[in-house]
Order: structure tokens, then sequence, then C-alpha cells
């Protein structure tokens, strides 16, 4: 296997973890309003996910590819590969995040699922101060000195 070879996979893999991160997130931010799992509010947790889904709506709406399909598409043609083969999870990976659609399918249904995060935002506001922040400015018992 090449190096390039190896590239495109290990790009393909980075573009499912992204995917995976995005989508499991909404669900687990989803499941942890209806039972009150405390880690949903998580300030990290909700920026990046929130920052994940608006770049991806961002692109969408503008037309722009994915910079991660861009780069696994340059390591592939650099190996001499058109298509996937001999990879089986490299083809089942590929198959599972792109399937044929109009773009304006994308386009609403990734706009859908960022309006999908961003209601989370209301229903579950993360915490944006931290515990040390909050006993700083509030005295250490909370109630003010």
């Amino acid at each position: 296997m090449s190096f390039y070879h190896a590239a495109a996979n290990t790009t393909l893999f980075a573009h499912v973890f992204y995917i995976a991160f995005v989508v499991f997130g909404l669900i687990l931010t989803w499941l942890g309003i209806v039972f009150r799992w405390q880690w949903i509010r998580n300030r990290w947790f909700r920026g990046v996910h929130l920052t994940m889904i608006a770049i991806v709506v961002f692109e969408a709406w503008v037309g722009i590819v994915c910079p991660l399909t861009t780069l696994e598409n340059w390591f592939r043609k650099k190996s001499g590969q058109s298509v996937y083969d001999g990879d089986f999870i490299a083809i089942w990976l590929h198959d599972i995040i792109f399937f044929d659609a109009a773009p304006w399918v994308f386009t609403c249904g990734y706009t859908l699922f960022g309006l999908g995060v961003l209601a989370t935002l209301w229903f579950a506001p993360p915490n944006w101060r931290s515990k040390i922040h909050t006993n700083q400015v509030l005295g250490q018992n909370g109630l003010g000195s």
C-alpha cells in the first residue's frame, strides 16, 4: 500500500469520525435533555459540535465541496486509484457517507440538522461559564461575599 493510498484511507476515516461526532453529538444531546445528563451542557462539547455543523451548513449553502472529500480524492488520484479497490472497510465507509442525490437535498438536510443543533441551545443551554469563574465572581459558596 502506498503512502497516498494510506493517506486517502486515513482522510476517509477522519471524514467518517467528523460525521459521526456531528450526528451522534446531536442524538446524545437530545437524549441528555430527556434524561437530564449534565455533561451535555459542557461548553466545549457544545461549542465544537455547533461549529462543526455550522461549517457543513456553510459549505452546502455556498456550494463548497468538503475539503476532506477534496483531499481524499487528491490522495486517491496520486496513488493511481480511480475507484476503491481492495479495501473493504474503505469501500464500506465511502458508501455510507457518499450517495447520489440532488444538491438541494443535501443543503436542506444539513440546514435542518443545523437548526436541530441550534434548538438544543434553547432546550439545554450549555454552561458557558466554568465553575471556577462562577465561584470567583459569586464567592466560594456561590452567594457572594
